[in-house]
């Protein structure tokens, strides 16, 4: 039992970081425990391990009395000298055990502390592993599925990627490599659960400030971001150091930083807007390239309203609403979008002039074209913006080659451009 007993506090000490002491403690107080549930049960027992050596040692503690009636806990002063000669009434004598007579139950019982002394620590470590990472970027395997939720494993410990926190489109399948933020320890039943995202703001945060040097150092500093998760983030930033662009270090070298961060969230948007107090510029700034025109500003409701003419309007608003909801977010101000009024032809005569305009400048039919114009898209700027193919295709007046087709034109304009 002995070289058991050694092994087990070799293993632990090395494999799982337990300190010798505390698994001999844990093991000789579950021994002692079960064999005074057990064979000793009544008795006072006292049992050491040798961290060295790994031998076990066992006694019965029996108090020296003169008249004896308990034989589990009292020994008489007659039998008393034969294990200390100077023994007196009132003391207390050691009496060897055999570490074999304790019996079955202490083995077993002190198997099953050893286990739950194992699953204490690790919860414990995982805690203490992970409390300072929390905030940081971790980069893990994605191991299984469980109730929706995938679970991770970053080497130390297992966490978990809850639907909550996954971009809509984004799937990993087991074997994976996937790299998220560690938003947070939860506490529950089973001991910490570490909370991965990837569709939090601050996932998008900390790539910037572990992919832009000048930001990590605060030269630039981010002001402001709004995102919608898979498609758009929006960020504002400003520099401390009037000798640093802060948009050029921020999309780095012929992109190179931002294409890195473009790239680990699967192709998401990334709008870098120059950070301005007045909100006027900010807004300029922020819904390029439309133009806001009839600026009515309420600085106590922090509202904004304005006009743009109507080729503008569809890039201001975005698909779904979504670049008016993320310039407002990013600002911290509403705002109310208004179609310039002006005297010009009726929406019939423009809707047939831009129609016209995208047949000439993509090369298609007036039928697809008119089509375009129905869902407004009025220019090839529009497209340009933001529009993909799949949204065309979603429209259903699109086959998938017609909308390939009129993308890839798009891009080849653009590249002459």
């Amino acid at each position: 039992m002995s070289n058991e007993i050694l092994s087990v506090l070799e293993y632990m000490e090395k494999e799982k970081g337990i300190s010798r002491e505390d698994m001999i403690a844990t093991i000789a107080a579950a021994i002692k425990g079960a064999a005074q549930k057990g064979v000793n049960a009544g008795a006072e027992l006292e049992v050491q391990i040798d961290p060295r050596t790994g031998a076990l040692k066992a006694w019965t503690l029996l108090n020296v009395v003169d008249s004896f009636s308990d034989p589990s806990t009292e020994i008489p002063l007659d039998k008393a000298h034969l294990y200390d000669k100077n023994a007196k009434v009132g003391d207390v004598i050691r009496k060897d055990i055999d570490p074999a007579f304790l019996g079955r139950i202490a083995a077993q019982t002190a198997r099953q502390a050893i286990m739950q002394r194992v699953r204490q620590f690790e919860k414990e470590r995982i805690y203490d592993d992970y409390k300072d990472s929390v905030g940081d970027i971790v980069t893990g395997v994605v191991r299984r599925r469980e109730r929706g939720d995938l679970i991770v494993d970053l080497g130390k410990a297992e966490a978990v990627l809850p639907p909550r926190e996954r971009v809509p489109g984004e799937d990993y399948a087991p074997g994976e490599r996937i790299r998220c933020l560690l938003l947070a320890i939860e506490s529950t039943p089973r001991g910490p659960e570490l909370i991965l995202s990837r569709s939090s703001i601050k996932f998008v945060r900390r790539l910037f400030e572990l992919e832009v040097t000048e930001i990590a150092d605060g030269t630039v500093t981010l002001e402001g971001m709004a995102r919608e998760p898979g498609y758009r983030t929006k960020i504002c930033v400003h520099s401390n150091d009037m000798k640093v662009d802060p948009v050029g270090a921020c999309v780095g070298a012929r992109g190179a930083r931002v294409k890195s961060i473009v790239r680990e969230l699967g192709g998401e948007k990334i709008d870098i807007i120059r950070y301005f107090q007045d909100p006027q510029q900010m807004l300029e700034e922020a819904i390029k390239p439309a133009i806001p025109k009839n600026l009515q500003i309420d600085p106590i409701a922090k509202r904004i309203y304005f006009e743009v003419s109507e080729d503008d309007l569809a890039v201001a608003i975005g698909r779904r609403g979504q670049n008016a909801k993320l310039t407002s977010r990013l600002m911290g101000w509403r705002l109310d979008i208004g179609k310039e009024k002006r005297e010009a032809a009726t929406l019939e005569e423009r809707a047939e002039r831009a129609g016209a305009n995208l047949a000439q400048s993509l090369g298609i039919d007036e039928d697809l074209a008119e089509k375009l114009v129905a869902m407004g898209i009025n220019s090839v700027e529009v497209i340009a913006a933001g529009v993909t193919a799949d949204d065309l295709v979603d429209s259903g007046d699109f086959t998938p080659e017609q909308a390939a087709g009129i993308i890839a034109k798009v891009n080849e304009l653009q590249s002459q451009a």
